[in-house]
């Protein structure tokens, strides 16, 4: 088998484990979903899910890695004269008009599920500590780059800025349309924001 076959296995293999177990969440709820009806259902051992998923959380958020790199990974790709605001506010706005799930356009069941389980609020709020760290990683390497004797203070600071903006549009969305705002009025209000605030 080519490793590239193999790999194709395991990707394929791991989310089939994610859409059955966020099936299961949806319709029991998190915390009365056990491992042992995910590996049943999936027709896997329980140590495969494991393996793939080493904590429950992680069978829900399944694009975690995703989530918590993003910002870090705009700012490292940016053109070198686009300063950090401008690249994030601009790939939000671009994951506004594609929308993109993690931005605030998950499934009503997805939401649902989050707002019932104390354990998905927090590493939903953990994901967002870990994309703000990871930012501040890459703006003070930055800074340091320009000035070796840099504290980095700036720069921790405008990382805790930019990735709070996100965080707060987000759940402004989300709010927004679960209270039954149309959605294009929505986007409209936190696209406006966006651009006043980045």
């Amino acid at each position: 088998m080519t490793q590239g076959l193999r790999e194709r296995k395991k990707q394929a293999t791991r989310a089939h484990i994610s859409a059955v177990a966020t099936r299961l969440f949806i319709d029991q709820g998190f915390e009365a979903t056990t491992i042992a009806q995910i590996a049943e259902q999936a027709e896997v051992a329980k140590m495969t899910v494991t393996n793939y998923f080493p904590l429950k959380e992680d069978l829900f958020f399944d694009r975690a890695p995703e989530i918590v790199a993003l910002l870090a990974e705009v700012v490292t790709r940016r053109p070198a004269e686009t300063t950090p605001a401008a690249a994030v506010c601009a790939a939000y706005l671009e994951g506004l008009d594609a929308r993109w799930p993690p931005l605030g356009f998950g499934s009503a069941d997805f939401t649902r599920a989050i707002a019932a389980s104390p354990a998905l609020q927090a590493r939903g709020r953990s994901m967002l500590a870990e994309q703000e760290e990871a930012l501040a990683a890459v703006l003070v390497a930055e800074a340091r780059a320009a000035d070796p004797d840099d504290d980095g203070l700036d720069a921790r600071l405008e990382a805790s800025r930019l990735a709070g903006i996100v965080r707060v549009l987000v759940a402004e969305l989300v709010g927004r349309v679960q209270a039954g705002e149309p959605e294009e009025a929505v986007l409209e209000r936190v696209r406006r924001a966006a651009r006043e605030y980045f």
